[in-house]
């Protein structure tokens, strides 16, 4: 039980923006004070002139139940005894100007199931987690040197009930999991499951920083989805939502009649892009309650990672602004000084209190040093999307064959940076709506090609340096735009030509963590070497991946024209075997390639020793390793 009374260690703690357990001291918290049982409410709203707990308790009657503000904290509270677990509260707030205010709990972690929103009282502590030697094993997790092939979905539009309604956290559980598990993934990453009012969001206009949703059951049902992926082997990342908050009245934008989480200055507080409200990242108690955020999640949900979005957004002051709509920094320069403290010290904070989670960042411009360590002078994340692979290799791919050979550079420009961050190779769900087409649709040529073409991405993505990323749907060649309205179109997977793609993607996987050429040196520029790189007329490249105890050889064919007589050099004699072949029939292809082990010939070629005689398929690749 809480105490019914905050200290001033918690307090000075708090107005330093340095309370990690924040999310223990303001909220709704069971107590007990003289002898008789209630809850603690408790928060932040220093411009205000009175405020009080109204909810189901009390009729909603606004000064029936008035908090006391403690010192020049800016901090109200009060004990209400009584009040039970599933109580609906919500805070009334009376600015400086007189105005009444509706307010919900910045710090709840429960609401009602949208259009409602009241905060929901919980009782934390209960849940009875299996996930003892998972949460071990990652304390001294190398995720360095180990395989993230990571699974994003939409929890909504994953797939539904028969009924039509949405799966709930523990079906998820029961269905999710086993589908993982068979497709090979390390990881998962939900789409924002903190709460938030409007479903075609899918949850990036957050408004309950430490509560999951509601729409898919309680917190206690999530930490079950979370739970029984643990005790399989798989990682639960949250996408964290730190760069904006939406405009909506009954929620963090003015808080207590001020602009408490933003800035005054729409210069500054306003998101031209999504019309949504920017954190002032200067004030001590914003930064706490974005930290805490984080580490309530990695604390009391056992989240192995988080992936913040919109980085960019956070990191420029002139992020998508037009001159004169921005306000420059105290040395006349466009870097927000005041985000890139918070996200270091939120890194370093994360990281040192919970070691072997990531946090990951979605940048997308040449921001230096991301996942630099911050006393290196870097930002200090794990982790950074590789933005620029991906629009390089869709661009590429979205060109007619025959054109392939004039934009030979984008296959090639990427390696020139791959290894200044520790990155992650995103095909994400950005990437497959707002009229994108689906990763399928973006290939051209007939339906053969398209499917061809897809196989080849999946097997490039997947031998290429770096962490992997696939949005749901993609795994088995989705036809149609992603919408949240509607779940994925499972009836494909009944098609030869769709399970051959989702078949493939399982085999790639199981290849990439069980190879440790394909993983061990995922970050390290030792771990790739081109065998050739210059073949821009038949739009072919071909490269080495290694680990210090095995080597592998991966040639890819941009073209749908079969290569005969291919020659590449390789670093050893003896036999060589075809592993895997993008166009085998058993993935939908035509079955052109090599199925009996081939020689190293000692024939020198392209600087190498050795070389092979090789069969190219059509707008495929074929992974090969030493027979011995």
């Amino acid at each position: 039980m809480e105490s019914p009374t905050l200290s001033e260690f918690d307090l000075h703690l708090f107005s330093e923006g340095r309370h990690w357990h924040i999310y223990n001291v303001l909220g709704a918290h069971l107590c007990s004070s003289k002898g008789g049982e209630g809850v603690r409410f408790a928060v932040w709203a220093p411009q205000a002139k009175a405020v009080s707990v109204i909810g189901d308790f009390n009729a909603w009657e606004a000064g029936r139940d008035e908090m006391a503000s403690i010192g020049d904290s800016g901090v109200w509270s009060c004990f209400i005894p009584d009040v039970k677990p599933g109580a609906f509260y919500r805070f009334c707030i009376t600015s400086a100007n007189g105005q009444k205010l509706e307010k919900i709990d910045p710090y709840g972690q429960a609401f009602e199931m949208r259009p409602a929103n009241a905060a929901v009282v919980v009782e934390r502590g209960h849940f009875a987690w299996q996930d003892g030697d998972w949460l071990a094993r990652r304390s001294h997790w190398n995720w360095q040197e180990a395989p993230i092939s990571v699974y994003e979905l939409h929890a909504a539009s994953w797939r539904h009930h028969g009924s039509g309604r949405w799966l709930t956290y523990r079906e998820l559980a029961d269905q999710l999991i086993p589908y993982v598990l068979e497709m090979g993934f390390t990881h998962i990453e939900l789409l924002p499951v903190t709460e938030h009012p409007l479903d075609e969001s899918w949850g990036y206009q957050t408004t309950g920083y430490y509560a999951p949703t509601s729409r898919f059951g309680s917190p206690d049902d999530l930490r079950y989805l979370i739970d029984s992926c643990h005790q399989k082997g798989i990682g639960v990342i949250l996408d964290w939502v730190p760069g904006h908050f939406p405009t909506d009245e009954h929620a963090l934008a003015r808080f207590d009649g001020s602009a408490l989480y933003e800035h005054e200055d729409p210069r500054k507080g306003k998101h031209q892009d999504w019309g949504t409200l920017i954190y002032n990242y200067g004030r001590h108690e914003v930064r706490n309650f974005l930290i805490g955020s984080a580490l309530f999640w990695l604390d009391t949900f056992h989240i192995d990672g988080l992936r913040v979005d919109a980085v960019a957004s956070m990191l420029y002051l002139n992020y998508s602004r037009k001159e004169g709509d921005w306000v420059p920094n105290v040395h006349g320069g466009h870097e927000n000084l005041e985000a890139i403290e918070f996200l270091r010290e939120l890194n370093q904070v994360c990281q040192q209190r919970f070691p072997g989670t990531l946090v990951i960042a979605e940048e997308s411009t040449s921001w230096p040093g991301v996942t630099r360590p911050v006393e290196l002078g870097g930002l200090g994340f794990n982790l950074k999307w590789n933005m620029g692979w991906m629009h390089d290799t869709l661009d590429y791919l979205r060109q007619d064959p025959v054109f392939r050979q004039y934009h030979h550079d984008k296959l090639t420009f990427g390696l020139i940076y791959a290894f200044s961050e520790n990155f992650l190779l995103p095909l994400s769900h950005d990437e497959v709506v707002h009229g994108k087409g689906s990763l399928l649709n973006k290939m051209p040529g007939d339906d053969w090609q398209k499917l061809a073409s897809l196989r080849l991405l999946f097997t490039y993505m997947f031998t290429y340096p770096g962490a992997k990323l696939l949005f749901m749907g993609g795994e088995f060649g989705q036809f149609r735009e992603w919408s949240e309205a509607r779940e994925l179109d499972w009836d494909l997977i009944s098609r030869p030509e769709h399970n051959g793609i989702r078949n493939l993607v399982r085999d790639l996987n199981r290849l990439y963590c069980q190879d440790p050429s394909l993983h061990l040196r995922g970050f390290e520029s030792a771990g790739f070497e081109w065998i050739d790189c210059h073949d821009s007329s038949q739009s072919v490249i071909s490269y080495l991946r290694q680990s210090p105890h095995n080597r592998t050889v991966v040639v890819v064919n941009f073209t749908p024209v079969p290569r005969y007589h291919y020659r590449i050099g390789v670093p050893e004699a003896g036999p060589w075997q075809e592993i895997l072949n993008s166009d085998s029939e058993y993935y939908g292809g035509s079955n052109v390639g090599n199925p009996l082990p081939i020689t190293a010939e000692d024939v020198p070629w392209m600087n190498r020793d050795w070389s092979l005689e090789l069969t190219l398929p059509p707008l495929a690749a074929v992974i090969l390793r030493p027979a011995g």
